[in-house]
């Protein structure tokens, strides 16, 4: 069986864990069966080994910041590095994203215009219609999304695939079998609602209609489908 790493950046709100599980386990649900998956926390444990130990890497997203450049995400950030160097199959997610382009060159830090948060349609380029991970999805999908930092720069060789009116860096690919995607192909639509229950306060501080983004989350099977897609990268490697 395929060996893939998840590595965990930080825990999701402790209500939510305590009524969907956290990010690992939402990677894990939607990975292929076929995977040998192992979890390691990155915050508190060393990193797995060498990125040749491993078939495939995820990187999921976090509280934490890329741009506070705490130890932990410094040093998996150069194993990152070196992973898209190996050409081992790797997905970064949210956090996961914002560090794969930082560790590559890129700049991360706060979004000018806020918090992007809720279901909201990814746009894709003409670049993606013959991505391994991406080709033979709509030019056009919703999808879960929340988070207040972005990939500000691209690393100079990252090929950009997609796109929105908020977020210009939607998705990226770099190398052959490296890509950041940042929204969330492994939220649910109830988890997606769970997020912005209690994002709510702070969303009405921030001037968002807490309410309006409640009502317009929808499911989101186009973007969900990435985990599927990866899935079938590593298997067929």
């Amino acid at each position: 069986m395929p060996r893939v790493v998840i590595l965990k950046t930080g825990n999701t709100y402790p209500a939510l864990r305590e009524a969907f599980g956290d990010f690992d386990s939402w990677f894990a649900a939607r990975l292929a069966p076929e995977l040998n998956i192992h979890v390691v926390d990155v915050t508190v444990d060393d990193l797995p080994g060498q990125p040749e130990n491993w078939d495939g890497i995820v990187i999921t997203g976090s509280p934490a910041m890329v741009s506070d450049r705490e130890p932990w995400s410094e040093q998996t950030g150069h194993w990152l590095a070196g992973a898209v160097r190996a050409e081992i199959p790797v997905l970064g997610v949210c956090y996961g994203h914002q560090l794969l382009a930082h560790a590559l060159g890129g700049e991360v830090g706060f979004h000018p215009r806020g918090r992007e948060t809720g279901t909201h349609p990814v746009a894709l380029l003409d670049t993606a219609l013959d991505d391994p991970l991406f080709k033979g999805l709509p030019r056009q999908f919703p999808a879960q999304l929340t988070h207040r930092q972005s990939v500000l720069r691209l690393p100079d060789n990252a090929v950009l695939l997609g796109h929105n009116e908020f977020e210009a860096h939607q998705a990226f690919r770099v190398g052959p079998c490296a890509w950041g995607v940042q929204f969330h192909p492994e939220f649910s639509s109830d988890v997606m609602r769970a997020y912005l229950e209690v994002q709510a306060p702070d969303l009405v501080k921030e001037g968002l209609d807490a309410e309006a983004l409640l009502a317009e989350v929808t499911n989101a099977p186009e973007a969900s489908s990435l985990l599927d897609r990866f899935s079938k990268i590593i298997m067929n490697r």
